[in-house]
């Protein structure tokens, strides 16, 4: 990179990853020599950036947290995303101090102090032409979502009161493993102590969480990702249905956006859908409107049902006469 600035700029950007990197990745990453590179990282430590630095056989660079961070680097597609993730948990209200969309809100009027000065009047205009649409969801707070990132990541125990669905109240210790955000509710996947298996917390009924400093292995978890678990505990009772639609994978995901369905792009205009049903009805109107023939590949009693329903609407449309 012959722009000194540029070079900079892209220099800053990847130490902010925050993950260590070698003078000869870096190197390669700016098309420089490692001797640029090092006198590039001096430039950052004169313009007030704690890099770390761990020379000889597997040494590295990497940004670490200074007690004065100068305002942050970003490029302009990276400030207008920080500042529609920011508006989008915002607008998740639930009216609670110290919630994460309370925190939201107070960043997203924060920011441009943080922003260089070329980008102000970009963040600016964005903020004041923005409108987004409000969903009521239970209320997280922010401290507790942390305190159990960094237990997470040390592998530490917690103890915590917790409130089922049904309102039933216990004290639960766990070794936590997964946060996981679904349909606007925020799930803990752990290691439950006292019951010897695992179990799903929904953490807005978590209260007086506690680190105890007990550390423990890690475990393998019960599905491919803790995403996938939670999802087959919530589809236990309902049935799974494929299918194999003649429209484009944006049509589709339109007309099923309030659903739990994970759609795949399949050849040419076609898209395979699988989703879980309490009843089949709705799923019936869905297709209606997205207006596309359709197959339904699974399951045989979803098949019947339609059929069924099938022959009472060609009943409902014959002639009278």
């Amino acid at each position: 990179m012959a722009d000194v600035t540029e070079r900079m700029l892209a220099l800053l950007s990847t130490l902010q990853t925050g993950r260590p990197f070698s003078g000869e990745e870096l190197a390669s990453r700016l098309a420089v020599s490692p001797r640029t590179v090092r006198r590039d990282v001096e430039r950052l430590r004169g313009y007030g950036y704690p890099v770390e630095t761990q020379p000889g056989p597997g040494g590295f660079y990497r940004l670490v947290a200074g007690r004065t961070m100068p305002p942050l680097v970003l490029d302009d597609d990276e400030a207008i995303a920080v500042l529609l993730g920011l508006a989008t948990l915002a607008a998740v209200r639930s009216d609670e101090d110290g919630s994460l969309d309370d925190a939201a809100t107070r960043a997203y009027g924060k920011l441009d102090q943080f922003l260089p000065a070329r980008l102000r009047p970009r963040a600016a205009a964005l903020r004041a032409g923005l409108e987004t649409g409000q969903q009521r969801s239970p209320g997280v707070n922010a401290e507790v979502v942390a305190a159990l990132a960094e237990a997470i990541g040390d592998r530490e125990n917690v103890s915590f009161d917790y409130v089922d669905r049904h309102g039933a109240a216990s004290r639960r210790r766990v070794e936590p493993h997964r946060q996981v955000h679904l349909h606007l509710r925020w799930y803990l996947l752990g290691w439950d102590l006292d019951r010897g298996d695992w179990r799903v917390f929904r953490i807005d009924r978590v209260g007086d969480l506690v680190r105890t400093g007990v550390r423990h292995d890690a475990r393998r978890l019960p599905a491919d990702t803790a995403l996938s678990y939670l999802r087959q505990g919530m589809n236990a009772d309902r049935r799974r249905v494929r299918l194999a639609v003649r429209a484009g994978p944006r049509e589709v995901a339109d007309a099923l956006k309030y659903q739990d369905a994970e759609i795949e792009g399949v050849g040419d205009r076609e898209t395979r859908v699988d989703l879980w049903l309490d009843s089949w009805e709705w799923l019936v109107l869905n297709l209606a409107f997205l207006d596309a023939d359709f197959t339904i590949v699974e399951s045989a009693d979803f098949r019947a049902s339609c059929a069924a329903f099938a022959h009472r609407l060609l009943a409902a449309a014959s002639d009278p006469q």
